[in-house]
């Protein structure tokens, strides 16, 4: 690559917003810099800046241009990292994105306990209840509830995922609780919405039974944020389908109880989604390889407090 100090170039100067800056950052004059990124420019055939007096904001090409250099770069650093220590050192950016309420009270702490373990790797954590384009967002794993419909993704299951009917104990105090599907009609209601529609089919099994109840979404709270979803349960407006792995700590310390746990929604195992490539970085094997473990672990303590502890509607 004859351009790639002028690729580095550009990409310190989107970081920094400023030219002058990324020249002095990797040793150029102000007018070297400038002539560097103006041939970088010409080769192209595209403006990568608009040029203001105070700084640099880049056109909708040069957004579109710094995403696959900034994972170009990357490449080249795992590669080299790869070749000067066999593989073993694990450290950059791992960019992870995950659901908003198990990024929020489970992702996080994890996140913590493995720099504990690889101090050099740093995380930029996209939390959104919706599955992101992977290679369009730059992101290197993906933390996702069930498959989705691209097959393109690699996915890997991590751990099982039981969703459950929810709601906290003064709104259970004060309105009683469900004994079967039906009897929901007589309670508020929590919908969370997706790319693909409203979520307000909740479908039950119980031994040979099976039934469906369709939320009335007129009298019903709806969001996009599992977050907020769960937030609004916690508060007492009503019973939420949740997974276990969002509300967990919420029933081991009485915020909310499990209801009608004699029937059963479907499960939607949790599973990690990357983009197939020959070269997994040593980083991000390293974290998915954590996630594995963490999961399996969590999955344990998690089974073995239901059994015990939920309490039955």
């Amino acid at each position: 690559m004859d351009n790639l100090g002028d690729i580095r170039l550009f990409v310190e100067a989107a970081n920094l917003g400023g030219l002058s800056a990324a020249g002095r950052k990797l040793g150029l004059s102000p007018a070297a810099a400038s002539a560097r990124l103006l041939k970088l420019e010409t080769s192209l055939h595209t403006r990568l800046f608009e040029r203001t007096t105070r700084q640099l904001r880049l056109t909708e090409e040069g957004r579109i241009y710094l995403l696959h250099c900034q994972q170009a770069l990357q490449s080249l650093g795992d590669a080299h990292a790869a070749l000067q220590a066999g593989r073993s050192i694990v450290r950059g950016k791992v960019r992870i994105s995950a659901t908003s309420d198990f990024g929020r009270h489970v992702l996080k702490g994890w996140l913590d306990e493995f720099n504990v373990q690889y101090p050099e790797v740093s995380f930029a954590v996209v939390l959104s209840d919706s599955l992101l384009n992977l290679l369009q967002d730059d992101i290197d794993l993906a933390i996702r509830f069930g498959l989705p419909p691209d097959s393109s993704f690699v996915a890997r299951r991590l751990a099982p995922n039981r969703r459950v009917l929810c709601a906290s104990p003064e709104y259970v105090a004060t309105h009683g609780v469900p004994e079967r599907p039906q009897d929901l009609d007589r309670f508020d209601c929590i919908v969370l919405a997706s790319a693909s529609g409203l979520a307000n089919e909740w479908r039950f099994t119980r031994n040979e039974e099976v039934e469906t109840y369709t939320v009335p979404l007129a009298n019903s709270r709806e969001t996009n944020d599992g977050a907020l979803a769960r937030e609004w349960a916690v508060a007492g407006h009503g019973i939420a389908m949740k997974s276990i792995w969002d509300i967990g700590s919420d029933l081991r310390v009485g915020k909310l109880t499990i209801l009608m746990s004699d029937w059963r929604s479907p499960d939607v195992p949790v599973h990690a989604l990357y983009q197939p490539s020959r070269h997994m970085a040593p980083r991000v094997r390293a974290l998915l390889d954590f996630l594995v473990e963490r999961f399996g672990k969590a999955t344990g303590d998690l089974d073995a407090w239901l059994n015990v502890d939920a309490v039955a509607g």
